[in-house]
């Protein structure tokens, strides 16, 4: 059994072995730039630790855990086009090195890429695996287009944003760990226990993510802190507040979330509101309630091979209580 730092030194070895084409260069270098960024590789490290759960033989697993991780980064090359984002893990985003041709054509070719990793498996599983992939896949861009959408819609429903986060952030999670299960010949029951484990804990992760964005500190949470503020973004945490906030301070919160104002006294308004609210208590208690789903979820699965995954749940939910 490899524990979640060894897979994670296994996927950078196997990340490493990739040889891209030495032309047309503006296609394949903004690759390997892309993908030598690091990152937490959690998603092909989850896929691993879910097909270890049944077979111990993870070399199965190896090339469509390759291939999720060049999905991730497809999506992340896109996003940051979308967003106009500059830095991308502290150095300069595709599109700034380049130019967003460059990148549209990248990000195209690694989703391309992505299939064709994912699909070197046994014959036998390519089907049911590729099926898996492209539904979440589809759902991946739906979330990010809700998300987008949210920026000018003048409404957002907690349970509008619920769904967002669920697509854009916890699908990928979730089929990553299914997919761990497919190429296990786990049950179709463990399958979807997979899921929902990752399904339940992606969308605790997104809410710990929220919170630390407004109450974390800077060296823990490695981003500015109060951004989402500062960019308006509606957050669980905006989202709660305004739906438990009086007259006043929903007129606060509605001044504050339509200027472009960057500063600290904005951000310490909000937080003051937040506060006032209680709103760190409530995100902490949604946060908890996924996790307790997730883990009801593992409980159910049909494996004494646990322990890798335990551990990964509880470190996420032990830097938030």
């Amino acid at each position: 059994m490899y524990t979640f730092s060894q897979l994670s030194t296994i996927i950078e070895e196997e990340l490493g072995k990739i040889v891209y084409p030495k032309t047309p260069q503006k296609l394949y270098q903004p690759i390997d730039y892309v993908m030598g960024l690091g990152g937490k590789r959690m998603r092909p490290i989850l896929l691993l630790m879910a097909h270890q759960l049944f077979d111990e033989d993870i070399e199965k697993a190896i090339s469509p855990a390759l291939g999720i991780e060049f999905f991730h980064n497809f999506t992340l090359l896109h996003d940051d086009i979308m967003d106009n984002a500059k830095i991308r893990r502290g150095r300069q985003t595709v599109h700034q090195k380049w130019n967003k041709n460059v990148a549209i054509l990248s990000g195209d070719t690694m989703l391309v890429q992505a299939y064709q990793l994912l699909s070197n498996v046994d014959k036998n599983i390519v089907k049911d695996l590729i099926t898996v992939f492209s539904k979440s896949a589809t759902k991946v861009c739906e979330g990010q287009q809700w998300d987008m959408d949210f920026e000018t819609q003048k409404e957002v429903t907690l349970q509008e944003y619920l769904k967002m986060i669920e697509y854009k952030t916890a699908v990928l999670l979730a089929t990553s760990l299914q997919i761990g299960g497919i190429t296990a010949n786990t049950s179709k029951e463990n399958q979807n226990n997979l899921y929902h484990f990752g399904l339940n804990m992606g969308i605790a992760f997104q809410l710990k993510d929220d919170f630390l964005d407004a109450f974390g500190n800077l060296d823990e949470f490695g981003k500015q802190i109060g951004g989402d503020i500062i960019a308006n973004k509606k957050t669980f945490l905006y989202l709660k507040a305004f739906q438990l906030a009086n007259e006043s301070q929903k007129q606060d919160l509605h001044k504050f979330f339509n200027t472009n104002e960057d500063s600290e006294e904005k951000v310490t308004h909000v937080k003051t509101i937040f506060i006032d609210l209680d709103i760190p208590r409530h995100t902490k208690d949604m946060m908890k309630a996924y996790y307790t789903k997730a883990i009801r979820h593992l409980d159910a699965i049909d494996s004494n091979n646990k322990a890798p995954l335990i551990v990964f749940s509880e470190k996420l939910i032990d830097r938030i209580s």
